[in-house]
């Protein structure tokens, strides 16, 4: 993380975030993550949402109040808010768990969204991350668990190296979890799709490089 990212606070099981945010950086608030924020001295820029979850609007000189009834859910708002803001690295923490599973399913659809605008999203969970790539790719490094998932029908051009298990520009589909329980086993791992996109969760203590 280099600066000018976009973090936004969602209302799921929070566990502090890795990095702290610098001013060329971005805070989103959503919805009950204005609660996190407020418990952990983390500053907004922004909080938005319907505050279903929150009660009511807090206090805050920049509060974007949005309508119960939407077709986006308040992360999904954010990430478009960041889009037009002009950020390309989403760092999205309480994202995950929480009291609605379904909120789960539709951020890990979020990362194909950013992922889709030729950016990229990092969903932060206790104990890994999740992202999403599309006809691209990335290197790990570190120790620990991978998973890779065909994301949106046909991934085509799939390579994966330094992995307990490897592809060699294989095609995969994403009605067959065949990336499940995968282990770095090389100091670094590259993993390439050329043609789709992939869901890709690593546990916490892996990093990315860049």
């Amino acid at each position: 993380m280099n600066g000018h990212e976009c973090y936004i606070i969602g209302a799921g099981d929070f566990f502090g975030l890795r990095e702290i945010p610098d001013d060329s950086d971005y805070v989103i608030a959503a919805d009950a993550g204005y609660e996190y924020c407020r418990k952990n001295n983390i500053i907004p820029d922004l909080v938005l949402g319907d505050f279903d979850s929150l009660g009511a609007a807090p206090k805050h000189p920049n509060v974007m109040q949005l309508p119960v009834e939407k077709d986006d859910t308040d992360t999904v708002f954010a990430i478009k808010t960041g889009l037009e803001k002009g950020y390309r690295h989403f760092y999205i923490y309480g994202g995950l768990g929480g009291k609605r599973s379904d909120h789960t399913i539709a951020n890990l659809q979020s990362l194909l969204y950013i992922a889709n605008r030729k950016a990229r999203g990092w969903l932060f969970g206790e104990n890994c991350v999740w992202t999403a790539i599309k006809n691209s790719s990335i290197s790990l490094k570190g120790e620990g668990s991978v998973a890779v998932f065909c994301f949106d029908g046909i991934a085509r051009g799939v390579t994966l190296k330094g992995l307990k298990y490897e592809l060699n520009n294989a095609e995969i589909s994403s009605d067959f979890p065949i990336g499940v329980s995968n282990s770095m086993t090389a100091e670094e791992a590259t993993i390439e799709v050329t043609d789709g996109a992939l869901l890709v969760m690593y546990d916490i203590g892996i990093g990315e490089e860049n």
